[in-house]
């Protein structure tokens, strides 16, 4: 089961620096990333997000692209807009995401200029997650880490 981890921070750079440290972090094998997101209330209360591809979107692309590849040889056209429509479907079967309404409920929480990291962690050291955010100064809003480790997180983050 995957665990989230949602953070405002008071800019946008310092969510974006923590989310580049937890990539880091998933390029090196320590932790496994389902879905990440950035969400930024710009200073006029519009709000910005950067939604990443999430693994459910990269499993249905790979299948639509198997399907539509196979389907392409009988029926051109059709074989291009099947894998399309049957790699959505997939992606959004095999891995939801993060829940939209709980981004809204964050982002609409934030002050102008303020922002929020969303992760969605699928394995890894917790510790190393808690380390990784520790420099930039953020504030947990919610988290389904165990007790002991949200403890840590909020401990390392003040």
């Amino acid at each position: 089961m995957s665990d989230l981890v949602a953070t405002t921070f008071p800019s946008s750079a310092a969510a974006r620096a923590a989310l580049a440290s937890v990539r880091a972090l998933e390029h090196n094998d320590k932790v496994a990333l389902e879905d990440t997101a950035v969400v930024t209330k710009l200073a006029d209360g519009s709000v910005e997000v950067d939604n990443e591809m999430s693994s459910g979107t990269e499993t249905g692309a790979a299948v639509g692209a198997v399907l539509g590849g196979m389907l392409m040889f009988v029926f051109p056209v059709v074989g291009l807009i099947g894998g399309a429509i049957a790699g959505g479907l997939v992606g959004r079967a095999v891995a939801p995401g993060i829940d939209g309404t709980f981004v809204k409920n964050v982002e609409a929480n934030l002050a102008p200029g303020g922002s929020a990291l969303f992760l969605l962690v699928k394995d890894g050291d917790p510790g190393l997650l808690i380390a990784a955010v520790r420099p930039y100064e953020g504030t947990v809003v919610q988290t389904t880490l165990d007790d002991e480790q949200e403890a840590a997180l909020r401990a390392s983050l003040q």
